[in-house]
């Protein structure tokens, strides 16, 4: 059996034995997240598109109409947007393509690569653009941004109430959180469905079609499994200071929006 505790590279980031246990309490978790990325980059917008059958990219735009409703505007020009853990560029887009100045960051450089061609594809007319950072020590300024988002990225930070400080931070006074995560829907029949989907189904053609040996897709499931719900998700905001927390639950409970407002005083 191999060492749980041995270095590792991007074709054995996460092994069974090691999501065995909580991955969310693995000591080298970030590290680990980054090779895993790193390994799925190229593959990653695919096997999105195909194993949410598209809805992947409706969960982003409803989580910019829900940024959008929460500053109380139409739109989103001259507004400033953080989006962290950015991944490919999905999310940033989507608010970019709404007429926002959006900085995305994240930890991984090959993701941060592909984001970039992507945005210059699409030729926006105020495109996004991309940092290497952490979301647990965010380089930006002290209450710099209007809004801030992460989506399906805050489940892999090291330190989730480091990175809400953070976030607290670098919103200015009435800013809004935005967290896109997944979650498990409470009707019985569409749990199982859904487990038997993210447990069995996706895991083993999410991995054929990225070619994967990293383990990324046997970690999703599992780091869904022990990651907080999304009520746990609104009290971490609560407990980083934001305030109006709010949660809407999108397509049977699969993944869920939580909004938050930086306090004004």
């Amino acid at each position: 059996m191999a060492d749980p505790a041995a270095p590792t590279t991007p074709e054995t980031a996460w092994s069974n034995e090691r999501l065995a246990a909580n991955p969310h309490q693995d000591p080298e978790k970030a590290r680990r997240v980054r090779e895993m990325f790193s390994a799925i980059a190229r593959s990653y917008d695919l096997n999105n598109r195909l194993h949410s059958f598209g809805l992947d990219q409706a969960w982003r735009r409803r989580t910019v109409r829900e940024v959008t409703r929460r500053l109380g505007r139409k739109d989103l020009h001259d507004v400033r947007v953080l989006d962290v853990a950015c991944g490919t560029g999905d999310l940033s887009q989507a608010f970019a393509a709404r007429g926002a100045t959006v900085t995305g960051v994240d930890f991984t450089p090959a993701m941060l690569d592909i984001a970039r061609m992507k945005a210059a594809d699409r030729r926006l007319a105020s495109a996004p653009s991309y940092l290497h950072g952490d979301a647990t020590r965010l380089e930006q300024a002290d209450a710099s941004f209007d809004a801030l988002s992460i989506a399906f990225g805050l489940r892999n930070v090291g330190d989730t109430a480091a990175a809400m400080r953070e976030f607290h931070r670098v919103l200015r006074p009435g800013g809004v959180l935005a967290v896109l995560e997944f979650g498990l829907p409470a009707w019985g029949p569409a749990r199982w469905a859904h487990r038997l989907y993210t447990e069995r189904i996706m895991p083993f053609t999410a991995t054929l079609i990225a070619r994967d040996r990293s383990g990324a897709y046997r970690y999703l499931p599992r780091s869904v499994d022990t990651f907080l719900s999304p009520s746990g998700v609104a009290a971490a905001a609560a407990a980083a200071g934001f305030r109006e927390v709010q949660t809407t639950f999108l397509t049977f409970g699969t993944c869920a929006v939580t909004t938050a407002l930086r306090a004004s005083v």
